[in-house]
């Protein structure tokens, strides 16, 4: 088996300078990008772990600090396993800085993330996919509509709202998306209603997008993060099937 090489690299983004972790297969060979759109604990030992298993699959992993404009991570001190019903005061630490990645901050940063992985020499050539947990999920969508010729491939799992009352809503984006869509839902999870699900899904549907929408029945919202109390480890092993297989089956052809 291939071992894995994992590094710290600094991503120059419009508004500064995103600390990043990569991962690929320490092969000398260049294989398929992946984006990874963190949740809202940041950057820290088990995202990284997550990347690792990805690249240990066959690509080249980005996991950026999405929060880089409040700091390098870790942004916020964080207990090694997480359980917010002991800690209510990560959430609003966490909050604030969500809510700065609006539609336009994600098209810059995500124009940045996707132009590094093109500039990589660890990277094929060809479109990239993308996932995303719980916050992370939201600029999987905007970034797979915003830049429709740079992605193939798109997942998000247990993620938040798709459809709201804004005119920035993700379920009105949808129509320039051209990638495959897998989104994972958590089937306890206060953050969406199933009418929410549907309706996005009715939106998915009405633009054509290559879709696939599953519950994970039992499961809490967070269930693939293996640090929280949320971790369900059936459900987390279902997802990186569920997302390898989605790569596979539309980056892999781009190298081949």
């Amino acid at each position: 088996m291939t071992a894995v090489h994992g590094l710290s690299v600094d991503v120059q983004t419009p508004d500064g300078v995103a600390d990043a972790y990569v991962a690929y297969p320490d092969d000398g060979v260049a294989h398929p990008g992946v984006l990874v759109f963190q949740d809202g604990f940041g950057l820290r030992p088990s995202l990284r772990s997550l990347a690792d298993r990805i690249a240990d699959h066959g690509y080249t992993v980005l996991l950026p600090n999405l929060f880089y404009r409040n700091g390098r991570a870790p942004v916020i001190e964080l207990p090694d396993f997480i359980d917010p019903s002991q800690r209510p005061e990560i959430f609003q630490q966490i909050l604030p800085m969500i809510r700065e990645l609006t539609p336009e901050v994600v098209r810059s940063d995500a124009g940045a993330y996707l132009e590094w992985l093109a500039e990589s020499p660890q990277v094929a050539e060809g479109p990239v996919g993308l996932t995303g947990y719980c916050m992370g999920a939201r600029p999987v969508v905007l970034t797979a509509a915003m830049f429709p010729d740079r992605v193939a491939a798109a997942a998000g799992f247990h993620g938040g709202p798709f459809v709201t009352d804004t005119p920035d809503s993700p379920h009105l984006a949808v129509g320039t998306i051209t990638a495959e869509l897998y989104l994972g839902h958590a089937g306890q999870d206060h953050n969406k209603s199933p009418e929410h699900t549907a309706e996005f899904d009715k939106a998915l549907d009405a633009a054509g997008v290559r879709h696939r929408t599953e519950v994970y029945e039992g499961a809490q919202h967070g269930y693939t993060q293996a640090d929280t109390s949320a971790h369900d480890p059936e459900s987390a092993e279902r997802h990186y099937r569920e997302l390898l297989d989605l790569f596979d089956r539309n980056l892999r052809p781009a190298v081949s």
